[in-house]
């Protein structure tokens, strides 16, 4: 298992860094093998610096990250060689992964010198076809072809065909479609569902709701940096709690309504008063929005809403 605990990212900034700006603040949530969990926000929500931060890409400020009860926060050197071992990431540019002067099968020779040197040229030429196999690739259409010969969609595809061909645990994908047209989206996803089933553990970043909705068990909504709903898919799409989560669920667009049939419903939420705490009685006086993080209660079994006035005991009475 793949989790964060309470992990924070901060910048110094203003004049001579003489202030903080968190940008994650107090994020927890765990992957399990074999599950896809979506990490959904808008833009600046702070979803890629966590992406990262799994990815040893950025340092954390506080808190922990473990994979299977290990403590990976801090690793360095050759210890970080082996993470990646089992934790790899593929990002919402596929093209940026690429040297334009290489053909793209460079990505595999590279792989060979650093952690395959000693495996035999014909051994490696198979295991790279069948990783390719894998990912529903033909070796013979992709290899030798310079990155501009290929679509997105097959770079995305190598680039997981490469993460593969290691003792693969964990995949971090990053708004890995969102660069890509509508036919190969769905490609793509498939692929990562098949994946699934290989028992891969998934976190799907993206700001796309019906993605996530298709691809994964478990949602994790994240709002300036902080978790205000998390839970199974089914529960935080089916039942929305969180007025950020309802806005968003609200402004999907969909093919049988027109804009100017939902356009009531798209209303932004008012003020700073919390409506969850309305069909709450244990709630008391209403709650006020706070910049600070709410607290995670549960709401249900597998449902977690950020919430300025329930505490995890009190909540535990209204599930």
């Amino acid at each position: 298992m793949l989790s964060l605990d309470h992990v924070s990212k901060s910048y110094r900034v203003g004049t001579f860094g003489g202030k903080e700006f968190l940008a994650v603040k107090n994020v927890s949530f765990d992957i399990q093998p074999g599950e896809v969990v979506s990490l959904i926000g808008e833009s600046g929500s702070g979803k890629t610096t966590v992406g990262k931060m799994i990815l040893k890409l950025l340092d954390i400020t506080r808190g922990k990250i473990n994979v299977d009860g290990e403590d990976v926060s801090h690793i360095h050197g050759g210890a970080v060689k082996d993470y990646y071992r089992q934790v790899q990431g593929v990002f919402q540019d596929p093209f940026s992964s690429y040297n334009p002067i290489f053909k793209a099968d460079r990505v595999f020779a590279m792989l060979k010198s650093e952690y395959f040197p000693t495996v035999p040229t014909s051994e490696w030429r198979g295991r790279i076809e069948t990783s390719l196999k894998a990912v529903t690739l033909d070796p013979g259409t992709v290899l030798n072809k310079y990155p501009h010969q290929l679509s997105g969609g097959q770079l995305q595809r190598l680039l997981v065909a490469r993460a593969l061909l290691l003792d693969l645990k964990y995949l971090v994908a990053d708004e890995i479609i969102s660069m890509l047209d509508a036919s190969t989206r769905i490609d793509v996803l498939n692929m990562l569902a098949d994946l699934k089933a290989r028992g891969l553990g998934i976190l799907f970043i993206t700001h796309d709701l019906s993605l996530g909705n298709y691809i994964s068990e478990r949602t994790v909504i994240l709002r300036k940096g902080v978790v205000v709903e998390m839970g199974s898919t089914e529960k935080v799409f089916g039942a929305p709690t969180h007025p950020y989560t309802r806005t968003l669920v609200s402004s999907v667009p969909q093919l049988h309504k027109k804009w100017e049939d939902i356009e009531a419903e798209l209303a932004p939420v008012v003020g700073n008063v919390c409506p969850f705490h309305e069909a709450y009685p244990l709630a008391g006086r209403s709650a006020v929005a706070s910049p600070d993080e709410p607290t995670l209660v549960k709401i249900e079994d597998d449902h977690f809403v950020g919430c300025f006035e329930l505490d995890s005991e009190r909540a535990a009475n209204v599930a």
